[in-house]
């Protein structure tokens, strides 16, 4: 018999599948396994949900199996009640189930199933795939059951869950909720807008720009989402994500976003209204030689050095704006903001007068790492009154922890976002900079050359790690102009 189900219940329920894989796969891969799992036990319940609906209307079995009646075609064989029935070869019976259902579905899940490797028995056994059946059997995923927003909640809990259980891997499909919040409210997606990221890892990124609508009371169904994503089990993953969400006009693509970007307008990159990104950071294998001669023309500001593929990102990001509506909001490292070798194209960003705001966080925000986070937002199309000039904030200290994790409260993010809306100076927190003075300090953006602290510790009072770090980055970024008007000098010297 059906329940509502509660949402500390779904979230014992969905960690209890991965309590079963504990210690026979590494946590990195408990997703490949559970979240297919769990999809295709949705879709059973929630096809079974349309049938006794459609059931009632007419009467009779056969119409009530009519296509028109469901949201996605489960073949013959490949429904969740098949699947249990099954003793024997059970992964290569699940996987011809997910396979004849994206299939019967071409036009919205193909290939979102993944590619795990259901069939290794050393891996997977028939007992523990049984043990797992029978865990998620224990409850109907209909919608009556459990809304779709709730499902979705659930299934961004399994997410951090992960994440907290793998470690270092889970910075490449996790970024901090509290901070793709704040992000998605300083760019302010409205409804029917498109919305991409380019590294999109499990689309929660997408989803927080239709939750904020759905939180503010306007439509959100009507978003155009976008992604792509480099590793294939993780793309398949986000456009479950998606569909778990409630978002039906999602499109998520496999591929290599510098190589390869999915979306495209003819021979040009297509544009969007807003884009919200968090790139690998300082990756070395990319294609850089491709870059070089790259046809969508994404390397406007030059080429980034091999060991650091950040501006290539950047760029892309840039050139997928639209360039009315266009606005971004990027999370990267504080190195790209003051780093000598990208000083060049990062000239020609402050240049092109793209960027509306530099935002310096706290450390700890990186998913796993002690790394300070920085985030900044580009608008195609500045209000008058911003044009030429820079928006910096230091809110190094509008963070809190509890035990091995950071994370922003609302209080943090209303600060910060008011300064963002404001845009004008506070006194150890903001400060805007014409692009001008920019350029006299050689194109740095590292915020403590803008934004200064009043000094109140007293003699005695230690100095922080992190404000010794960035006491040297302003020093450093302060120098750098001098040694390279002396290097000139020597130079014409040694012309003579």
């Amino acid at each position: 018999m059906s329940a509502r189900i509660t949402q500390r219940e779904l979230e014992s329920y969905l960690w209890g599948a991965a309590v079963v894989l504990r210690g026979l796969i590494d946590a990195g891969d408990y997703k490949q396994y559970i979240f297919p799992l769990v999809f295709l036990k949705r879709l059973s319940d929630v096809y079974d949900e349309e049938h006794a609906a459609a059931l009632e209307i007419y009467g009779d079995d056969e119409l009530a199996d009519l296509p028109e009646n469901h949201r996605f075609a489960i073949p013959d064989g490949a429904h969740w009640q098949d699947i249990r029935k099954v003793t024997s070869d059970v992964g290569t019976a699940i996987l011809a189930a997910m396979r004849a259902i994206e299939s019967a579905n071409p036009d919205t899940l193909t290939g979102v199933f993944g590619d795990g490797d259901w069939g290794n028995k050393n891996l997977l056994p028939d007992a523990t795939l049984k043990e797992l059946i029978e865990h998620f059997s224990k409850k109907t995923l209909s919608v009556a059951n459990l809304p779709e927003d709730e499902l979705g909640q659930g299934y961004e809990y399994l997410i951090k869950k992960f994440a907290d259980d793998s470690g270092h891997t889970a910075q490449e499909f996790y970024t901090n909720r509290t901070l793709v919040h704040l992000m998605t409210m300083m760019l302010k997606p409205e409804p029917g807008e498109s919305v991409f990221d380019p590294t999109c890892g499990t689309g929660g990124m997408l989803i927080s720009t239709a939750a904020e609508l759905r939180r503010q009371g306007k439509e959100w169904r009507n978003l155009r989402l976008y992604g792509q994503e480099l590793n294939y089990g993780t793309s398949a993953i986000a456009r479950m994500n998606l569909f778990l969400h409630g978002i039906t006009d999602g499109h998520v693509a496999h591929g290599d976003t510098l190589t390869k970007p999915a979306f495209l307008d003819g021979a040009s990159l297509r544009t969007f209204d807003v884009v919200l990104a968090n790139p690998p950071y300082s990756i070395k294998a990319w294609n850089r030689t491709a870059f070089t001669k790259d046809p969508y023309g994404r390397n406007m500001w030059g080429v980034p050095p091999q060991g650091r593929a950040d501006y290539a990102f950047f760029q892309h990001i840039a050139a997928s704006l639209d360039p009315k509506t266009g606005r971004a909001a990027i999370l990267l490292p504080h190195g790209v903001l003051f780093r000598r070798d990208e000083a060049e194209m990062r000239a020609g960003l402050v240049q092109s007068d793209l960027v509306e705001c530099v935002l310096g966080l706290g450390e700890g925000l990186f998913y796993n790492s002690p790394m300070p986070a920085a985030v900044v937002v580009l608008r195609s199309r500045k209000p008058v009154d911003r044009r030429g000039k820079i928006l910096f904030i230091d809110a190094r200290t509008e963070v809190a922890r509890e035990q091995t994790q950071s994370f922003l409260r609302d209080h943090h993010q209303q600060k910060i976002l008011a300064a963002y809306e404001g845009f004008e100076d506070q006194d150890g927190f903001a400060a805007v900079a014409p692009v001008d003075e920019i350029g006299d300090k050689g194109y740095s953006l590292a915020i403590p050359l803008y934004v200064s602290r009043t000094a109140t510790a007293g003699a005695a009072e230690a100095v922080s790690v992190t404000d010794a770090v960035n006491a040297w980055r302003v020093s450093a970024a302060q120098a750098d102009p001098a040694i390279d008007g002396v290097l000139a000098m020597l130079r014409q010297e040694v012309a003579k």
